[in-house]
């Protein structure tokens, strides 16, 4: 009884977890320049816009007093949700608990040796190689390795095929198509600018956005039975469509 009852009595309980976030790193502390290129970013890709939480990543910047919460406010205002400041000086760790942010300390860099370099190039070995017909088309790109989290690749025009896996966190996006010969766990975005006609292609399914001329699906959207499976994504009658490879 006693046992019963202090299970009644819990409200929480803690556990560890690992969570797939975007860190958004800054070149520039100055929250003009920012607002001006994340007005870019949403011609590019709407979808990416939907109060999606960011780590601030100030590693690059040597100003010992930012303007933090002008900057969170400029993310705000284009439906980014800074959740925590990673690296910065004591000032910056003061500012961002007083606005009720987490703080990271600087990502230690690590050395190469201890990469799993030879692991994932064994894996890409064993994709296949993409069919000539998938061949990028001008202006397009093929991108050859593991796209990791918080990285973003892109193709301005034509298609982006990517040779490997897409992490969790990262972000691969494209004028026409998208191409993943790998396990794709992060975001695709096709037909940024709008072309209707442009697809999502990958060899396992586990995305966290999925996105077709800003039509988008989530991971929590997309039926169970596609996840693990190779598919192709496409626009019909304004509605993202999910249909296996064959």
């Amino acid at each position: 009884m006693s046992l019963n009852r202090d299970r009644a009595d819990t409200a929480f309980t803690f556990k560890g977890g690992m969570l797939p976030m975007t860190v958004m790193e800054l070149a520039s502390g100055d929250p003009e320049r920012i607002r001006a290129q994340l007005a870019g970013k949403i011609n590019q890709a709407p979808a990416f816009f939907q109060h999606t939480p960011v780590v601030l990543s100030v590693e690059q910047l040597d100003e010992p007093h930012l303007a933090l919460e002008r900057i969170c406010a400029v993310c705000r205002a284009h439906k980014l949700l800074p959740v925590a400041v990673r690296g910065g000086t004591d000032p910056v760790k003061q500012s961002a608990w007083a606005l009720g942010l987490g703080w990271f300390p600087p990502q230690e860099s690590r050395p190469r040796a201890v990469e799993t370099k030879p692991v994932e190039a064994a894996a890409e070995a064993e994709l296949p190689v993409p069919p000539p017909e998938t061949a990028v088309q001008a202006g397009g790109r093929i991108h050859r390795g593991t796209v990791r989290s918080g990285q973003q690749i892109s193709a301005s025009e034509g298609d982006l095929v990517v040779i490997g896996a897409v992490n969790p966190g990262a972000e691969v996006l494209a004028a026409g198509s998208v191409h993943v010969y790998g396990s794709l766990r992060g975001r695709a975005l096709a037909g940024i600018h709008g072309d209707r006609e442009a697809g999502i292609f990958c060899h396992d399914l586990h995305a966290e956005l999925l996105s077709v001329a800003g039509t988008y699906k989530r991971l929590e959207d997309i039926d169970p039975k596609m996840l693990g499976c190779s598919v192709q994504v496409q626009l019909k009658e304004d509605q993202l469509r999910i249909s296996a490879l064959t």
